[in-house]
């Protein structure tokens, strides 16, 4: 069997399937022969709430992927936080349930996770064996996930929290950094001082001063690797736990943001200060934290494993996001 070849056979499910994650992996699984089951709010085979056929579904599947949650691009506020973690958790303990009632569990089940769970770093990068849990709110969602994932007794399923990057491809957050660029706000996104109110700082909503200069790191995968990296944990029974889905190459913020200039034709970009960042990011109800954290991470189990990116550099993944797809 080739390295990253999906296991012959098998049926796999799918839970929050219609995101960028699951419309990518649903058709390379069928395209290998797989019989595949999803899981949505809407636009899927099961519904979550529907207890019953998401446990007749699990039931003797070889694979389980756990990708549901309300995306964090969004503003933090009350009922987006609250948001935020009801539908990773909720989904989560759902998946759980099925495996522990199933006669035949899945031999693998793997659940998103975040890169994010890790501190803000400038001194060193993170591993899963070295790496320093962060705190804040997108910490406590991170970690809180992973408590689901491993809160069950489930003896016969093996578990993976797959703790991924910044994911890049077609339709993911590079289509609105390679349309700022071109309307010449592509430049380095600059870290500074802004008010953090006493509300935000109490839900560990707001950020705090990082990295100057553009320097915070910038830890990334294709999508394709990500889903390359799934094939590889069916093979590979040794790993298990969190794992880091990451490119072994991470970046700098002002090397990320040349690479997306050069790749979409835009000759210069003027610096972003934190004041235009800010104000821009209220406009388009996100938060700055997604590119001023510094995440620094490195795929120490993957590397260990053997496991060869598809995309290890930078320029590569990039360019290949910004190409039209092919439609046969």
């Amino acid at each position: 069997m080739s390295e990253g070849a999906p296991t012959p056979g098998g049926r796999v499910v799918i839970g929050g399937s219609t995101g960028f994650m699951g419309t990518y992996l649903l058709p390379r699984f069928r395209e290998a022969g797989r019989d595949v089951v999803t899981i949505s709010r809407s636009g899927a085979d099961i519904a979550w709430g529907d207890q019953g056929a998401i446990d007749r579904a699990v039931d003797g599947a070889s694979l389980v992927i756990g990708l549901a949650g309300k995306s964090v691009n969004c503003r933090y506020t009350p009922e987006n936080r609250a948001a935020i973690f009801r539908s990773r958790l909720d989904t989560t303990a759902s998946l759980s349930t099925a495996i522990a009632r199933a006669e035949t569990p899945p031999a693998l089940w793997v659940n998103s996770s975040t890169a994010t769970i890790y501190r803000h770093a400038e001194d060193r990068p993170m591993t899963e064996s070295t790496g320093e849990i962060g705190r804040g709110f997108s910490v406590e969602v991170a970690t809180a996930w992973e408590r689901a994932l491993f809160a069950d007794d489930l003896p016969r399923t093996r578990r993976v929290a797959l703790r991924s990057a910044i994911v890049l491809g077609h339709g993911g957050v590079l289509g609105p950094l390679r349309t700022l660029a071109r309307l010449g706000l592509g430049g380095t996104q600059l870290d500074g001082r802004w008010p953090v109110s006493r509300a935000r700082r109490a839900a560990g909503t707001g950020h705090d001063v990082g990295a100057r200069g553009g320097r915070q790191h910038f830890s990334w995968v294709h999508v394709e690797d990500v889903a390359r990296i799934i094939d590889f944990l069916e093979v590979h029974p040794e790993l298990d736990g969190p794992v880091n889905a990451a490119a072994p190459n991470p970046v700098d913020n002002r090397e990320f943001m040349a690479t997306v200039r050069r790749e979409a034709g835009v000759r210069v970009g003027p610096p972003m200060p934190r004041w235009m960042l800010e104000l821009g990011a209220i406009g388009i109800r996100t938060e700055t934290e997604l590119i001023l954290k510094s995440r620094w991470v490195l795929p120490e189990k993957l590397a260990d494993a053997g496991f060869a990116f598809a995309y290890p550099e930078l320029d590569a993944a990039v360019r290949e996001s910004f190409e039209v797809p092919v439609v046969a």
